[in-house]
């Protein structure tokens, strides 16, 4: 049997909260007030705003309900926008760490601003922080302001008498750090009616199996006949991919070949044209050449002709002059003049002269004349053949003209062929790029001799045959196997679940009885303690547990007696408000030694109370801060109290014009 475990404090991060620091909250415009250890008492008239201390107090550590207002608006100072409270804790090193370890500060600053439209947000250290945070930091120390027996605002006193036993004992349990046991033991039960659940599913599916096992064989077999069908629709898409991917790769080569011929004819073509350009060329080149001879011939013939022209004009006029001379000379032997004998002989010697002159120079005439005959009948017989020569050389060159022009535009037809050629290899490769992904997905490489079209006819019956049978769910094989192959694995399996149940219960059983020892003790601890306070007081009474068929029914109920009468249960009606007070004042204080919180705060306890009254459970109170100094306690009175210590930390709240003013009241030494 398991044993209950001790909580103590010393398990628990130890702090304490060394001022408190208000701005603009209620009736305080600005107020620091200086907590120690131990017993902070503060005091003062009604009315003055000690209350609003412990308020502030609260609403800092994120407390959901106050007592004076709905709304936290309502609590910032009048004619003011904002307020804010923060709480300075105390982060020394104790023991090597420090209790808030996130921050290397011997102090820590929580704050929470109030905005009067309704907003708030909280500060750890001036850094925005999360309110989850905030709770999950207060957790660690225990600290749970809506836990009446760690915050006590005033009047709550008579709300914690009011309260189910059941309420009572989930306050004491979390106070005291019970908490995980009574979770356990929730989630003990959470476990167990699911396996009650499971095991009535689990008896129920097999009895279902059973008498359903007939109808899902014939949804199976349909399945089989489907399954095939996929199967079957899953090679025919495979195959009708890959003779996709056969046809485009043969269409490929066949263009890749037909590319290649048109490449090489090409190629051929090209040079074909070079060799006619060079051959025109040659032949250009010739013609001109020709046709420079054919110029120079006709030169030489003119030149020719022109001095044949000129000899001939020469010999005629030589002709012409010897005439005259003879003309002359038988003109002069005709005449009846008679002339010196001297002078006619010279006549007759120039005449001779020039008539032999002439006559020699129209000899040379007519020879040269000969010769440029013979020249031009040459030149003229050369220039026929030049010509003739150009001529055949310009049909040469028109020919070889022609067949560049020819080879340019078969270029050109090839060129535009090899391009179209081109454009249908990117194609069908786009084509091949397009099916690789689905090529992939197929698996192995599948040799067929159908033509796409072929297969995709067998594709399409196939497919309106599966569309037959689209009823048949995926998971009817899976829930024939449940209901025939696993009928015997669901019985173990239910046998282990209620072998697991055996074992939950036993744990159950098992974590209720650690619980209750724990609670059981903390009573039995808690008791004489109670006792004790009652009787200074001259009462009785004990602190019993409330057993219910749930630990949800189990509560805690407190009994009390007073003026030697018996003790019965606290309630709202059997006792006076002061009776009431002092009663769970007892147990509150019965409590101190256990609680994990290292705060407790308690307003106006004694409201309800005679002075005697009063005056007992405050010398209490001293006695428990004495005892727990590592403990902080805050306790707010009106009442002007005879008896107290001097270690306590005494502030005093006082109203003025302004608001509300705090003062620490320091003890003189003697």
């Amino acid at each position: 049997m398991a044993k209950a475990e001790e909580v103590s404090e010393e398990s628990i991060p130890s702090t304490m909260v060394k001022e408190i620091i208000l701005e603009n909250f209620m009736s305080y415009e600005y107020a620091r007030i200086p907590l120690r250890e131990g017993l902070n008492l503060i005091v003062g008239p009604n009315g003055a705003g000690k209350s609003s201390i412990l308020l502030a107090i609260s609403v800092a550590l994120g407390q959901a309900y106050t007592e004076r207002s709905r709304k936290l608006s309502d609590l910032i100072r009048r004619g003011k926008d904002i307020a804010r409270v923060s709480l300075i804790f105390d982060n020394r090193t104790k023991d090597g760490r420090r209790p808030i370890p996130y921050s290397k500060s011997d102090t820590f600053m929580l704050s929470r601003y109030l905005r009067k439209d309704g907003s708030y947000w909280y500060e750890a250290d001036y850094k925005e922080i999360d309110k989850t945070e905030v709770v999950r930091l207060l957790r660690d120390f225990g600290i749970n302001p809506d836990n009446l027996l760690i915050i006590m605002h005033q009047g709550m006193i008579e709300e914690f008498g009011a309260i189910s036993p059941q309420q009572r004992l989930l306050m004491v349990e979390e106070a005291v750090g019970f908490r995980d046991y009574r979770e356990k033991i929730l989630s003990s039960e959470n476990d167990l009616k699911g396996l009650v659940s499971e095991e009535g599913s689990l008896g129920q599916l097999i009895e279902n199996a059973n008498q359903t096992i007939e109808y899902w064989k014939q949804i199976y077999d349909r399945y089989l006949e489907k399954k095939n069908l996929v199967d079957h629709r899953r090679l025919l898409e495979s195959e009708l991919l890959w003779s996709q991917e056969a046809k485009l790769t043969k269409s490929l080569q066949s263009i890749q070949d037909k590319l290649s011929g048109k490449r090489r004819n090409l190629e051929d073509l090209m040079g074909q044209q070079q060799k006619a350009g060079d051959e025109s060329s040659a032949l250009h080149q010739k013609l001109q050449d020709k046709q420079v001879e054919l110029r120079k011939l006709y030169g030489a013939l003119v030149r020719a002709e022109k001095e044949r022209a000129k000899d001939e004009g020469a010999k005629a006029a030589m002709e012409a002059i010897r005439g005259d001379i003879e003309d002359l000379l038988k003109s002069v032997d005709d005449s009846q003049l008679r002339l010196d004998q001297k002078k006619m002989a010279h006549l007759r010697e120039l005449t001779g002269f020039s008539a032999g002159k002439v006559k020699r120079e129209a000899e040379d005439a007519e020879r040269r004349k000969g010769e440029l005959d013979r020249e031009i009948s040459s030149l003229q017989s050369e220039l026929g053949g030049v010509e003739d020569s150009i001529k055949k050389v310009m049909d040469d060159y028109i020919s070889q003209k022609v067949r560049f022009e020819v080879l340019a535009y078969r270029i050109k037809v090839t060129e535009s062929e090899i391009r179209e050629l081109e454009r249908s290899e990117r194609e069908v490769n786009e084509e091949l790029a397009q099916l690789k992904p689905q090529l992939e997905k197929a698996g192995e490489r599948m040799v067929t001799q159908r033509q796409p079209y072929e297969v995709s006819e067998e594709l399409k019956l196939v497919s309106a045959q599966l569309q037959k049978l689209q009823d048949v769910p995926e998971e009817a094989e899976r829930i024939y196997k449940d209901y025939t192959g696993n009928i015997e694995g669901l019985r173990t399996k239910l046998k282990e679940l209620q072998e697991n149940k055996k074992s939950i219960l036993k744990e159950l059983e098992e974590r209720k009885t650690v619980w209750k020892e724990a609670i059981q003790k903390l009573i039995d601890e808690t008791t004489p303690v109670y006792q004790r306070v009652l009787a200074s007081v001259d009462a009785t009474g004990m602190v019993r547990m409330e057993e219910g068929e749930s630990i949800e029914e189990a509560g805690l109920l407190l009994l009390v007696g007073f003026k030697g009468s018996d003790a019965s249960v606290l309630d709202p009606y059997t006792q006076s408000g002061g009776e009431r007070s002092v009663a769970l004042m007892a147990f509150i204080l019965s409590l101190q030694s256990r609680i994990i919180s290292p705060i407790r705060g308690l307003d106006e306890f004694d409201i309800h109370m005679d002075p005697k009254n009063r005056e007992a459970i405050f010398q209490m109170i001293l006695s428990q801060a004495r005892a727990r100094s590592q403990s902080q306690h805050l306790v707010i009175t009106p009442s002007i109290l005879t008896v107290i210590d001097k270690a306590a930390n005494v502030i005093t709240v006082q109203s003025n014009r302004t608001g509300s003013e705090v003062k620490q009241l320091v003890r003189k030494s003697r």
